[in-house]
């Protein structure tokens, strides 16, 4: 809990959000910007998103982890790609500057589905998506989903907006042609993966690169983990219904610090229950290339920092957590 005694992860329901009135609005922006001030995190319901379609996405993925490893193979990329990321491919630990064991997990990435105009983006930015020929119905799966997250991520942005006492949009008019990511990320049980080594999670201690993360994960002993200055590392609180959401290290940079980037981790498999096994849907929403980002000057913000290239940024951070 915070000092003033409401939760440092609070649920918003988005629903007053949309259908309420001032009142209503005023209370939701004052708890999104107290709750992005302690621990960069919220909880959301309301969304409106289709847990059964989440479901079938998690079914669809299942099978494709579970192909011998020579199939998953003909998809591997290196951290950024399109494709499949196989154990030891990434270190989140890396981004701030500790030495960890590679990550105990398993992803499939994907990212934007439309090209750019300029060509020397679409060189860095832009590839076809992979989608496993072994798993066929993952694609229009994956592509409705994509499509939510995006409606999603334009409501949350406008919120956000709002909580700083800006225009609604103030961060969404940066979006309309983002790089966004999305990765299926498998953790297995040491049935699997062997035994974990000291230091080593699921996902190591870390913040994300860009704006706005949203979530949808399973409950599990060896599951998220946040960390706020009052309480140190916490579980994460679940609600099946609802998507976590936390901003990342642009999205603070961009409110001068006044919003903190959501510092997490993602336990490796616990002793007690060595055999479990979770599933997590990862949205990156990013900006659109070129975007620069400069700090909400004072009151609102605390720190100015230097302008900076928003995919400067983020191409600089991914290649700090990939394993050589």
């Amino acid at each position: 809990m915070t000092p003033g005694g409401r939760p440092r992860v609070p649920t918003i329901d988005l629903r007053p959000w949309l259908d309420g009135g001032p009142e209503d609005r005023a209370r939701i922006a004052r708890t999104v910007d107290e709750a992005l001030q302690s621990a960069g995190f919220l909880l959301v319901t309301g969304h409106g998103v289709d847990p059964a379609l989440r479901t079938r996405i998690r079914q669809a993925a299942r099978a494709f982890f579970a192909l011998p490893v020579e199939a998953k193979q003909a998809y591997e990329v290196k951290v950024g790609g399109r494709g499949w990321l196989g154990p030891g491919a990434e270190a989140n630990g890396y981004a701030e500057g500790t030495e960890t064991p590679p990550d105990l997990k398993e992803s499939l990435t994907f990212a934007t589905h439309e090209p750019f105009d300029d060509p020397v983006v679409n060189a860095e930015w832009y590839a076809p998506n992979v989608w496993p020929t072994e798993v066929p119905e993952l694609r229009a799966l994956c592509e409705e989903y994509l499509a939510r997250m995006g409606e999603l991520e334009n409501l949350l942005l406008s919120l956000l907006g709002e909580a700083l006492g800006l225009e609604p949009d103030f961060f969404s008019r940066h979006m309309s042609h983002p790089t966004y990511g999305f990765n299926i990320n498998w953790y297995p049980g040491t049935d699997v993966i062997g035994d974990p080594v000291p230091g080593q999670f699921r996902i190591g201690p870390h913040t994300d690169f860009g704006t706005v993360t949203i979530l949808d994960r399973q409950a599990g002993k060896g599951g998220l983990q946040v960390y706020t200055d009052e309480g140190g590392w916490e579980d994460a609180p679940y609600d099946p219904a609802a998507f976590t959401i936390n901003i990342g290290d642009l999205m603070a940079r961009w409110t001068g610090d006044r919003w903190r980037s959501g510092r997490h981790r993602v336990l490796p498999p616990p002793a007690d229950e060595p055999a479990e096994e979770l599933m997590s849907l990862v949205y990156f929403g990013e900006c659109t290339p070129g975007t620069v980002v400069e700090s909400v000057p004072a009151p609102i913000g605390r720190v100015a920092y230097p302008p900076v290239d928003s995919h400067a940024y983020l191409r600089a951070q991914l290649d700090s957590i990939t394993v050589d």
